[in-house]
């Protein structure tokens, strides 16, 4: 069932996902070569509970951290541990929820490690892109399939492979809800958007082949080819004259160049 929220409902929501986008942008102060990202973990989840919020990936259905932490090969739900040390060169997708105030937020940024080859920074950008072509198309009276085409077009534009395993979703009050949003589609297709739906937009984008494998952990997912991915996700209200995005990644935009 898809849930409508009311205005003041997107209010809360907005207020998770901006600390979602702080919360990013503190982790993305520390990550560095040396890091672990078991140590970027801690600081998120410091930094959550010290701005009234609980984590809200933290036990969610078992997984045991309070961010999906994924480098390089690894697409998303990657668990943060003391053996994953960061290098010069890496790329890693930061995937962060909150919960406060009966609400959820939720959003993801792909940092670079110091200095990235030039093909991988591509791979960023691009994904960071389809998010934008993506979300623009967020509007009420258009469908989930013109996000989706919209993703996919400018992704496989540049020979990239599109995840079709993981989609983003409805946020409200849970951290998933409907519908559904596939980075995949044909436009005009899937549920009609309307005035007070709450989506997150998430583009998984593979460097090489489309194809993932689904690690022993019950959580992590890489690419079977083992190339890099990225994944950017941003929380979005429907309205009338346009996408109302929640997330704000200037926040983590400013706190890199500082």
């Amino acid at each position: 069932m898809i849930y409508l929220k009311t205005d003041e409902e997107i209010e809360l929501l907005r207020e998770n996902n901006i600390l979602v986008s702080k919360t990013l942008a503190e982790v993305g102060r520390h990550i560095r070569p040396g890091v672990t990202t078991l140590e970027l973990d801690r600081i998120a989840e410091e930094f959550i509970r010290a701005h009234g919020a609980v984590p809200a990936f933290l036990g969610y259905q078992g997984f045991p951290a309070s961010l999906c932490i994924s480098v390089n090969e690894q697409v998303v739900h990657g668990i943060p541990s003391a053996k994953q040390v960061l290098e010069e060169g890496d790329i890693v997708s930061v995937d962060c929820g909150t919960f406060m105030k009966g609400f959820v937020g939720d959003s993801a940024y792909t940092f670079a490690v110091g200095e990235v080859a030039g093909e991988v920074r591509q791979l960023m950008d691009v994904t960071k892109e389809a998010l934008y072509k993506g979300t623009a198309q967020a509007k009420a009276g258009n469908r989930v399939g013109d996000i989706s085409a919209a993703v996919q077009a400018h992704a496989e534009s540049f020979g990239y492979g599109v995840v079709r395993e993981l989609e983003g979703h409805g946020l409200g009050r849970k951290m998933h809800e409907d519908p559904g949003v596939p980075n995949y589609g044909a436009r005009g297709r899937g549920p009609l958007l309307k005035e007070g739906m709450v989506i997150c937009i998430e583009p998984m984008i593979n460097m090489g082949s489309k194809a993932v494998v689904f690690e022993r952990d019950g959580w992590t997912v890489r690419t079977r080819d083992r190339k890099p991915a990225a994944h950017y996700e941003f929380a979005v209200a429907i309205r009338k004259e346009g996408p109302d995005v929640l997330t704000d990644f200037s926040i983590i935009e400013q706190a890199l160049k500082d």
